[in-house]
Order: structure tokens, then C-alpha cells, then sequence
């Protein structure tokens, strides 16, 4: 990962001196349950309790061999007596350790990233409950629809983020496996139990079938809901640059002391988190892609996967966290005009047209719809009825020329907010309860 966007917490956990660690602890657990089952003396892990991981020497070594896992077995045996160090790695193959260690890495980040989303969760749904009494115009082909709840934006990517949590949540519980089932995965020195005792002692589950690898559509899945994350956040990160255009203004990100927008214009404030992000989240994405491509190896194994995860795993946890960090820091920072949201409510009424059309189905009898539906559209295409007093003012005078006589209600900004935000409790509680 580019400096630029390193995440520390992430970037430590993917440092070769974790990844040998996490060799190591794999290898002391295997030495106990080899003892267990009485395959090696008693008390054999002991000697190995005080080796220390030397990445440099391990890199010295495998200069040599070419072989990272040998190389690692290497540096570790060379530090304890023989007669022990033979018993070091036993029975199990290099993809035994490099995929239950990677299965490690992957859970610790993916327990950073859980924690980073329910803290943007808690972000987004201060921001819809703050703003659910806010009308603003809905838009449909990016055109003005209906009014709405302001704050029912936010709840939208509420609703979606505790989607990917509980998507998160089951993978962290099912998706992640170990295995020390030997070379082809038919445990020639080994036993299962060997492997459950294992796998208990890492609080990770047995991959029920493994052939040398852990299959590859369990990273391929994590991946994909990386991508569909990426995918929410750029979906935010779209109606904000939207909705920040000079000509909109309903919204802006915070503008920190000293920030400049231009190098040359004094006066811009862009939306730079949210185009960043956007950015970013196509990088987010491209990952799920290769990953699919590593579920196609040959046979029972190839290591045609290996160089791509060494760049994508820690690349996308990282960026992830950056993401949803940044997401964050965003949402909290945003500027809302509210002003600005509810006059484009005040001032462009055509939405009555949806209103009025339905009232007049209900009180007018003998009418067909197609007949009112072209009395509004002349009244929601004519000049001057951009307001609520003007729509209706201009309706009835269309109603009067077609002989049709009725008292239309009058809907004053009291009355735009019963219409159109009677529901909004209820699609609250809704969504913040399932």
C-alpha cells in the first residue's frame, strides 16, 4: 500500500514479521497436538517457546532455496537442537500453514474493518435522525419527483451498511478456515484430530475439504462484499457531489483551517473526500475480480493465486478501512443548508400535480383519469406555478374552462409536511429495528 493511503493498524497485521508469527504460532500448535497423540516426545514445543522470528535471515535463506516456507522452517529449526528441530513442521505441507496463517490475517482485519462500519453506522443514522423532520425534494432521473424526509437519505445508506455488516459478521463466523490436511488434503502423517485440536486452539473452523489449498471462493466472497461496501460508499459519495454543485448547494463537506480548494481560484471548496472515495472505491472493487480468477487453479493445486493475494489482501482491508474511516470523518463533517433543501420544496410545487390528480379521482365524479391527466400536466408545464399558490391557483382556473367545479384544499408548508412525511416514523423504526 502507497503511503498516501496506508492504514497502520491494517499494514501491521500484513508485515512479513505478523505473517511469520502467525507461522509460528500455526507450528507450536501443531507440535502440542503431535504430543496429544503421542507422534512426538513430550514436551517437544518447549524447545521452540524462546525462537525468535529474523525476517532478514529468513530472506537470506530463501535467496537460496527459493522457497519462503523452507526458509522460514529453517531459520526457526537452526535455533533449537536437532533432535528437536526434526519434529518442526511434521506432516503437514507449506499451503497448511501459509493458508491457516493468512486465514489469521484475514480475521484480525476483517474484525478492524467490522468495528470501522458500525462506527460509520453510528455516523449515518445521528445524520438521518437529525434530519428526518427536513423536507427535501425527492428526484427521479434526476429530475424533481415528490418531496421527502432529508434524513431518509442517510437512512438509505443505513439500511445498506447493516446489510454488509450482517454479511461480514456471517463470514467472519463461517468463512474463515484452517486446515493441516497434507499434501493433497488426504492426511497421509497426519489425522483430522490432529487438525481439530488445532483449529481449537485457534478458535478457527476445520475446512471440511481441502485439496493443499483452502479453496479460493471463501476469499473470492470476502472480496465481494468488499466490493458491494465499495459500492455503498460511492453511492454516497455520488449524491453528495451532487447535491455540493454550486447550483444545488444543498450540502458541502467540512472546510478544514487553511484548506484550499484551487491553486488558482480562492473561492472554490470541492468535494474532494467524496471524489477521492469514489476513486478509491473502483480500486475496491477491481480486487473482487481477481479473486475470482484465483478460484480457477489446476487441479488440486497451483500457486497461480499466491502473487496476486500477496498484493490484493492487504491492499483491499486497507483501503476498506480507509474508506469507511474517511466516510466517516465525511458525514460528520458534512455542512447541511437546510434553507436551501426545503425552499427547492417551496418553490417548485409541480410535484402537487400527483396530489391534486388523486384528490380529483376521489371527489369528482365522471371524470376520467387520462382526462385529468392532461388538465395537470398543462397546469405543471405552464409558466409562473413553480409555488404552491400558483399551482393551485392555475389548476382551478384549468378545472373552471373543462366545467368542473370542486374546492381544492389548500396545502400550505404545514401541509406539504403532512402529506408527504406521514409516514416517516414508521419507515424509521423500521429500518432502525430490523
Amino acid at each position: 500500500m502507497i503511503s498516501r493511503y496506508e492504514v497502520k493498524d491494517i499494514a501491521d497485521i500484513w508485515t512479513d514479521q505478523n505473517k511469520f508469527q502467525n507461522f509460528l504460532v500455526i507450528e507450536l500448535a501443531l507440535l502440542e497436538a503431535l504430543e496429544s497423540e503421542k507422534q512426538i516426545p513430550e514436551k517437544t514445543h518447549e524447545h521452540f517457546k524462546n525462537v525468535k522470528i529474523d525476517p532478514k535471515r529468513i530472506e537470506e535463506i530463501e535467496k537460496e532455496t527459493r522457497h519462503d516456507v523452507i526458509a522460514f522452517c529453517t531459520s526457526i529449526t537452526e535455533q533449537v537442537p536437532t533432535e528437536m528441530g526434526k519434529f518442526f513442521h511434521y506432516g503437514v505441507t507449506s499451503s497448511d500453514i501459509i493458508d491457516s496463517a493468512l486465514s489469521l490475517q484475514i480475521r484480525e482485519s476483517l474484525t478492524i474493518q467490522l468495528n470501522a462500519m458500525k462506527e460509520l453506522l453510528q455516523s449515518l443514522t445521528l445524520r438521518a435522525q437529525e434530519t428526518k423532520d427536513w423536507l427535501t425534494i425527492g428526484r427521479s432521473h434526476g429530475m424533481f419527483a415528490e418531496p421527502m424526509s432529508f434524513g431518509q437519505k442517510f437512512l438509505s445508506y443505513v439500511t445498506e451498511l447493516k446489510r454488509r455488516i450482517k454479511d461480514l459478521e456471517e463470514i467472519i463466523a463461517e468463512e474463515i478456515t484452517m486446515q493441516l490436511s497434507g499434501s493433497v488434503g488426504n492426511y497421509t502423517l497426519l489425522s483430522p484430530t490432529i487438525e481439530s485440536y488445532v483449529a481449537k486452539k485457534l478458535k478457527l473452523k476445520v475446512e471440511p475439504l481441502s485439496t493443499q489449498v483452502i479453496p479460493r471462493d471463501r476469499i473470492a466472497k470476502i472480496l465481494q462484499a468488499n466490493a458491494l461496501t465499495a459500492c455503498l460508499i460511492e453511492r454516497f459519495c455520488i449524491e453528495v457531489r451532487h447535491l455540493h454543485h454550486s447550483d444545488v448547494k444543498e450540502l458541502a463537506e467540512g472546510f478544514a483551517k487553511g484548506q484550499k480548494g484551487s491553486s488558482i481560484m480562492p473561492h472554490k471548496k470541492n468535494p474532494i473526500s467524496s471524489e477521492n472515495l469514489s476513486g478509491l472505491s473502483r480500486v475496491i472493487r477491481s480486487h473482487a475480480d481477481i479473486a475470482m480468477q484465483n478460484t480457477l487453479l489446476w487441479h488440486e493445486r497451483d500457486i497461480s493465486h499466491s502473487s496476486a493475494e500477496r498484493m490484493i489482501l492487504p491492499d483491499n482491508f486497507g483501503l476498506t478501512v480507509y474508506a469507511l474511516r474517511r466516510f466517516k470523518t465525511m458525514v460528520d463533517n458534512l455542512e447541511l443548508y437546510r434553507e436551501n433543501i426545503e425552499n427547492k420544496v417551496f418553490q417548485n410545487a409541480h410535484y402537487l400535480s400527483s396530489y391534486y390528480m388523486h384528490f380529483l379521482i376521489e371527489s369528482v365524479p365522471n371524470i376520467k383519469r387520462e382526462d385529468l391527466y392532461k388538465i395537470l400536466q398543462t397546469v405543471s408545464f405552464a409558466e409562473n406555478t413553480n409555488t404552491p399558490e400558483k399551482f393551485r391557483a392555475t389548476l382551478l382556473t384549468e378545472l373552471q374552462r373543462e366545467n368542473i367545479q370542486t374546492n381544492l384544499p389548500i396545502v400550505d408548508a404545514k401541509g406539504l409536511r403532512a402529506i408527504y412525511l406521514k409516514s416517516i416514523d414508521t419507515i424509521f423504526e423500521r429500518s432502525l429495528n430490523s
